[in-house]
């Protein structure tokens, strides 16, 4: 097998996108071992354009879920690890969304793509068949990231006439950004009191816009904040990774990983092939 190279640029976004898109990542990954990699629960609503040849996806790790190919995909929050099949070669972009960019650019709430897996052009026409193509054409990252920017603020330039952008409750998304800047190590109904409203009323209005509850989605940021300190170059021992990342003690963060990976961290970390690969 040839050694492998892996190459992974990180870029933001134009100013006017920030509010709506957290970052670009482009990846170039070769000569590893054909496998499954596990797309990790986040934060962030995730599309990913492949540069080479159709992504192989399934919206769950190891529980039966179909295998679909797509050329552009976009997802909603997710509980359980998307998994990616691969022949050892990964080449795409991918785009990490807020929920408030669901609203901006697909013109829908983040909700109605929860736990789902949709074809890009579905959602943005004539304009997601033009990105592929434009990002495919260009030669360098700063060609792709650029056209990202164009073509994404186009989507919210043909949506600023309606009202898609604004529907979202402002403490909505309030308690978003502060379960967010706590890395989900917050009270819900302490946010929820602090917002003025009841802990029910909060996790009704939260979920009928993100998809999934504050609990839930606060589950889902200290999980990530977990997935982030096991996947560095130098993890921590598992232990320390529960303690700094808020899980009452090792075994909390044993059945959580179990959860939204279908795999115990040990497990994990055997099988994910792309670990250390950048």
């Amino acid at each position: 097998m040839e050694d492998h190279t892996a190459t992974g640029i990180g870029a933001r976004p134009a100013p006017a996108l920030r509010q709506y898109v957290d970052s670009y990542v482009g990846f170039d990954l070769r000569g590893l071992p054909a496998g499954v990699h596990c797309g990790p629960p986040s934060r962030a609503l995730t599309a990913v354009i492949s540069l080479s040849d159709p992504l192989e996806v399934a919206a769950g790790v190891g529980d039966g879920s179909p295998v679909a190919g797509f050329s552009s995909v976009a997802g909603g929050l997710m509980c359980r690890s998307v998994a990616i099949h691969h022949d050892g070669r990964q080449h795409g972009v991918q785009v990490s969304m807020t929920p408030l960019g669901a609203r901006a650019i697909y013109g829908m709430p983040a909700a109605e793509l929860a736990h789902r897996l949709v074809p890009l052009d579905e959602l943005l026409g004539a304009l997601g068949v033009e990105l592929v193509d434009r990002l495919r054409a260009a030669t360098t990252w700063a060609a792709r990231f650029a056209a990202l920017d164009e073509l994404l603020l186009r989507a919210v330039g043909r949506g600023a006439g309606g009202d898609r952008v604004c529907r979202m409750r402002p403490e909505v998304g309030e308690a978003w950004r502060r379960l967010v800047a706590a890395r989900g190590c917050a009270q819900v109904g302490a946010v929820a009191a602090e917002l003025g409203w009841s802990r029910r009323y909060l996790t009704e209005r939260f979920r009928g816009e993100v998809g999934l509850s504050p609990k839930t989605f606060a589950r889902v940021l200290r999980f990530e904040h977990a997935h982030e300190l096991a996947a560095a170059r130098d993890p921590l021992p598992w232990a320390d990774v529960a303690t700094v990342s808020g899980y009452a003690d090792q075994a909390h963060l044993v059945r959580d990983w179990r959860e939204f990976t279908g795999r115990s961290p040990t497990a994990w970390r055997r099988n994910e092939v792309l670990l250390g690969a950048g």
